[in-house]
């Protein structure tokens, strides 16, 4: 279950406010398993090293931002805009990448597979 408090600050949608805090609490869990974040803006969150398991990010915009060695699995991400995600080291076992836009997307030490890629739309299907 997801942290409250934490899920309060990611709601307000402002990635300098968010970032500015995980400065000032390096070595605070982020905790969002299980949480309802579809359809918000992340663009530029540092996301880093969060417990995602089973968080539903369902068209979230996680544009440019910082997935990092974050634990993905079983998170929908269906139709998610991950373009220029850095999602180096993340855990995306189990996760839904149907739809999901990873153009340009750091995927260097990942745990995913190739079902899971062929599932995500490519830069031509959103011509």
């Amino acid at each position: 279950m997801a942290n409250q408090e934490q899920l309060d600050l990611l709601q307000q949608g402002v990635a300098e406010s968010w970032n500015r805090w995980r400065l000032l609490h390096p070595d605070r869990l982020l905790d969002l398993d299980e949480a309802d974040v579809s359809e918000f803006h992340l663009g530029g969150f540092n996301l880093s090293k969060a417990h995602l398991i089973g968080t539903d990010l369902t068209r979230a915009d996680g544009n440019n931002a910082d997935f990092s060695y974050a634990i993905l699995i079983g998170a929908n991400l269906s139709g998610a805009n991950l373009a220029c995600a850095n999602l180096s080291y993340a855990d995306l076992s189990g996760a839904n990448l149907s739809k999901t836009y990873l153009s340009g997307a750091n995927l260097s030490g990942a745990i995913i597979t190739s079902d899971q890629l062929k599932l995500t739309r490519s830069t031509r299907d959103s011509l």
